[in-house]
Formats: structure tokens, C-alpha cells, sequence
């Protein structure tokens, strides 16, 4: 049943999310920085379904500002990490020797701080800023994807049809991307799936710490430490985008779920 149901979970989650973002930049009820002092901490209400912030700021619009960021910033840092990391991982599974050793030990060292500790660290070196966090969270990220199209390569470049390529004439740039790189994609596809989940709470937590976007830029982490010194008198500030995020991390995780049944040859064949 689970299995049955992951997949339309995962799209009717991700598909508001989705069509909001593209929205976003193009309309939103209210400006997302527009402030109005006479409207200020009002409940929901016809006029501002998701109430208004400290400011008298529209949080709807603010929620849909925010997820827009969020989509951008997890989009680009995951085909960012999985292109490098494709890159990385083919060159050191297929080359081995001394450019494995050197890839697994960088990797490796990359891999001993949680991803998250690890984009902190890169934002105090680098500044906050959009472009900061996409490239802190995209060399976060890229050791995972480098070990696992690494041992994907090394399993696949020892199969019988790449030595056959080899003896055919073919060249090593051509045998690694017709009929290496193919092999490799559905674990990177599941795991593509997974790291958005991962960019996406990560960013969140950046954020909610002010090492996100820059105020008065809209972002659901940035709305949640905003929120902390009215949790008890609006509630509303907390809980939307606190079920954004939520809501987004379940679809995502449903989605990746579905991927893995079916890229999966075990779980497809059961």
C-alpha cells in the first residue's frame, strides 16, 4: 500500500509547491516586503488568509516568496553537485590509481563534517548571499554524490560489455559516457531526489540562523526566527511556514521512495 501510494503523495505534495514558486515572481497578493504598521500582527483573515507579520507584512505572500527562493536555491545547488560529482566520481571510478586515492581521500575528509556544518563553515568564508549558499551547499553536497557514481563506475567499468567497447577501438572518453555514465543514473537519480530534501532543510537552517538570504528577502527559515518572540501571541508566523517545510520534506521523501522502488531492479521486481 505504501508502495502504491508514494508516488501520487509525493506529486500532489511537490505539485502546489511547484506551481507556487514559478508564480511567485511574478505575482503575489501583496508585496512580499511591503510594509503596513496599521496591519500589523493581524490573525487570518479574508483580506490576509495567513495574517500579517510584525511588520503588517502579508505572510501568504511571504510563504510564496520564500518558496520561490527555497526551489531556486535547492535546484541549482543539487544539478550543481550532481553534475560535479558526476564528473568526479566517473573520473575516479574509471582512472583509479592515483586520481582514485586523491578523489576518495578529498572525498572522504569532505564526508567526516555533517553537510550542514560544512555549508556554515564555507558562508563565514564566503559571505551570505544567494549565490554564497548555493555554492557552500553545492560543495556540502558533492562528496555523497562522488562516492556513489564512484562505486557505480567501478562496478560497471569491470562489466564484460565496456571491455568488449575497449576491444572494439573505442575510446575512453566515448565508453565512459555511452555506456558507463547510463549505469550510473538511477542511483544518482534516487539520491538527486534525497539531496533536495537535504538542500532544502539545510537552506531553512541557514536561514533561521541569518546566514540565508539577506533581509528583507522572504524565506521560510528566515520567517521561523523571525516568528520566535511572537510564538505565543501568532501562532499563525510559526505554523505556515513551519508546514511548508514540512509538507515539502514529506513530499520529497515519498517521491524519492517511489524513484527507489522503481530504478530499484530488487524492489521492481518484487
Amino acid at each position: 500500500m505504501r508502495r502504491r501510494f508514494n508516488l501520487p503523495l509525493g506529486l500532489v505534495l511537490l505539485g502546489p509547491l511547484l506551481v507556487v514558486a514559478c508564480l511567485a515572481p511574478i505575482w503575489t497578493p501583496y508585496g512580499p516586503a511591503a510594509i503596513n504598521l496599521r496591519a500589523r500582527l493581524q490573525p487570518p483573515s479574508a483580506a490576509h488568509w495567513f495574517g500579517t507579520d510584525e511588520f503588517g507584512r502579508d505572510v501568504l505572500s511571504r510563504v510564496m516568496a520564500g518558496a520561490s527562493a527555497s526551489v531556486l536555491i535547492a535546484a541549482v545547488t543539487v544539478a550543481a553537485a550532481i553534475i560535479a560529482g558526476s564528473v568526479l566520481g566517473l573520473l575516479a571510478g574509471c582512472l583509479r590509481g592515483w586520481t582514485d586515492r586523491i578523489l576518495g581521500a578529498l572525498a572522504d575528509t569532505l564526508l567526516a563534517f555533517p553537510g550542514i556544518l560544512l555549508a556554515l563553515a564555507l558562508l563565514v568564508i564566503l559571505g551570505s548571499g544567494r549565490l554564497s549558499l548555493m555554492a557552500a551547499l553545492g560543495i556540502a553536497y558533492t562528496p555523497a554524490v562522488l562516492r556513489v557514481v564512484r562505486g557505480a563506475a567501478l562496478s560497471v567499468s569491470a562489466s564484460e560489455f565496456v571491455a568488449a567497447s575497449r576491444m572494439m577501438g573505442n575510446g575512453p572518453v566515448y565508453t565512459i559516457f555511452r555506456h558507463v555514465l547510463p549505469n550510473c543514473l538511477p542511483p544518482v537519480t534516487v539520491l538527486a531526489t534525497s539531496m533536495l530534501g537535504w538542500v532544502l532543510l539545510a537552506e531553512s537552517a541557514l536561514s533561521f540562523l541569518g546566514l540565508g538570504l539577506p533581509p528583507p528577502a522572504a524565506t521560510w527559515g528566515g520567517m521561523l526566527a523571525n516568528s520566535r518572540p511572537f510564538m505565543s501571541s501568532a501562532i499563525w508566523l510559526e505554523l505556515a511556514p513551519g508546514l511548508c517545510i514540512t509538507l515539502t520534506l514529506l513530499g520529497v521523501n515519498q517521491l524519492g521512495d517511489a524513484l527507489r522502488d522503481r530504478l530499484d531492479p530488487r524492489l521492481r521486481a518484487a
